[in-house]
């Protein structure tokens, strides 16, 4: 386990999680619901897709990719620098996370693949194991 393909699992969780979020917001489309309660759920999908974003910065710095690159994917016209400085710390504790710990959040990604298989439509790319191939990859 590296702690880029710890990131990659931990990205495919979020990513889950805000679709199963995102279905139920559409299910309860017609319930009656205060304006504040349906402006607090949609804040909540844009905080778990911002969130979302981050992991996946977290995971392309762990697997080499350029601040100049990740800066200029952000599109925000915030130079490479100010960007390192706001991912840094957590790069810097994931690179420094014990491989037993590693282990331990990792577990249980197997059931990403599953839900995958479950929700797969026609459109989307065909993996039986999506998350799973990781482990391969190293």
């Amino acid at each position: 386990m590296t702690p880029e393909i710890l990131a990659r699992i931990t990205t495919a969780r979020a990513a889950r999680d805000l679709s199963d979020l995102a279905r139920q917001a559409v299910a309860t489309t017609a319930e009656p619901t205060s304006p504040a309660e349906r402006i607090r759920n949609a804040r909540r999908l844009r905080q778990m897709a911002n969130d979302i974003v981050d992991l996946v910065v977290l995971a392309e710095v762990l697997a080499g990719t350029s601040w100049d690159e990740i800066s200029g994917a952000l599109g925000d016209r915030r130079d490479p620098g100010t960007v390192r400085g706001e991912y840094e710390d957590s790069v810097n504790e994931w690179r420094a996370m014990p491989e037993e710990d590693m282990a331990a959040a990792a577990e249980g990604f197997e059931d990403l693949d599953a839900w995958y298989a479950r929700h797969r439509q026609d459109d989307d790319p065909e993996s039986a194991s999506p998350v799973a191939d990781l482990l391969n990859r190293h």
